[in-house]
């Protein structure tokens, strides 16, 4: 029998992002002849405790300071990192996408009907550098698009005084053209954000909507308005993580390559609850949609909401939102299919019914087409492991 292997996982528990890689690494573990040592600390505390008379087989870490590198380095084990920071090289990591990250946020904005779009962010981390690089590089990387971006100070320290920037922010808010859809490079960013607009009664959606990264429900909910944000699976980086360990403390050599972990969807709360659309025509079909998701419904449905043709309702829409009304019901259909297999345990054929599709192989054949997953695997890859309460799924595209 293998003996039991002792794994240090130094990982903060102050955030939600960072206890779902916790969650993931006891999951994958549970299946191993692991003991897992684990301390309460938050993210840019130095936890030393491991280092002392322990003897460890391998580490899952979240390496975010220098000391933490050293000490680290000189325990000679197999380690991987969780973390951005990259202040172990050679060893293996696992990271969000953050081009994922960024295509699904711009994609969010954009199905609210918004075109003018900005960035705020913090390049104390490195993942909020990469995700503003991707958002220059998708919307052209022009001077126009750089002047939509605000980053908050340089720093050495983790800590942000972000409020003595409140003014600075305020004038880059009124600078940007409106309506517009900001994607804040994390939560907290974006919470700063909506506070300041709060403050200086800037409108949230109407005029500045924003949507933030992690999810972090407490964080988002407690904002005013509540905040979008897209849903990370921290849950799958923890068990990827701990699968590459497994491989290491088996002898295998890995390459100190990152290993991008995609996000899972947007979670829409009130600071995008917008539909920028000019045509309110196409405003007027598009909320007929949304109200008769339980329906199902045809582009001929439409017609009797809208004084137009097929045809000329199919340009205007392509117009205004860059997709066919038939790809709008599709969507819409999509997100009703996915709030019940993650709210409810309704069966495959009780989903079916109601959403008003006679034939449960129908609809597990649409939902694969349109995700990529069966209904089973959806459910299997986030109930309870994305700790997403919802009203409106946005699915990654």
């Amino acid at each position: 029998m293998v003996d039991e292997l002792n794994v240090a996982v130094i990982v903060e528990t102050s955030n939600s992002y960072a206890r779902g890689i916790l969650r993931g690494v006891h999951d994958y573990a549970k299946t191993r002849r692991w003991t897992l040592y684990l301390t309460e600390h938050g993210r840019h505390e130095i936890d030393e405790s491991f280092a002392g008379d322990w003897k460890f087989d391998g580490i899952i870490a979240r390496i975010e300071t220098d000391r933490m590198a050293r000490i680290i380095a000189a325990m000679d084990v197999p380690t991987v990192d969780v973390s951005a920071a990259r202040l172990v090289e050679g060893i293996p990591w696992v990271e969000t996408d953050d081009e994922a990250i960024t295509h699904l946020a711009l994609e969010h904005l954009r199905d609210c009907g918004l075109q003018n779009f900005a960035f705020f962010g913090d390049p104390f981390y490195n993942w909020s550098i990469w995700r503003q690089h991707a958002f220059e590089r998708i919307l052209g990387n022009s001077e126009s698009v750089k002047s939509r971006v605000f980053n908050l100070p340089a720093r050495q320290e983790p800590r942000v005084r972000w409020w003595t920037q409140r003014e600075a922010i305020r004038a880059w808010l009124d600078s940007l053209p409106k309506p517009v859809g900001i994607f804040a490079c994390y939560d907290a960013c974006g919470q700063q954000l909506l506070e300041i607009c709060r403050y200086y009664e800037i409108k949230v959606p109407n005029d500045v909507a924003v949507v933030g990264v992690d999810n972090d429900e407490l964080l988002c909910e407690i904002t005013t308005p509540s905040m979008s944000s897209i849903v990370p699976n921290a849950f799958r980086t923890g068990v990827q993580a701990a699968e590459i360990l497994d491989r290491l403390l088996r002898g295998e050599k890995l390459s100190g390559r990152k290993h991008s972990i995609e996000p899972l969807g947007v979670r829409k709360r009130v600071s995008t609850d917008v539909l920028a659309v000019a045509d309110r025509h196409v405003a007027e079909a598009v909320a007929f949609i949304r109200r008769n998701a339980h329906r199902n419904i045809r582009v001929e449905d439409l017609l009797g909401s809208v004084p137009l043709s097929r045809r000329v309702l199919e340009a205007r829409f392509r117009k205004a939102l860059n997709r066919t009304p038939h790809q709008e019901i599709l969507r819409v259909r999509t997100n009703a299919v996915r709030e019940l297999l993650l709210e409810t345990d309704m069966p495959l054929s009780e989903i079916s019914a109601a959403l008003g599709i006679e034939h449960p192989e129908y609809l597990s054949v649409f939902f694969k087409k349109e995700t990529g997953l069966t209904p089973r695997e959806y459910r299997d890859q986030v109930r309870d492991r994305s700790l997403l309460k919802t009203d409106d799924w946005a699915p990654r595209q």
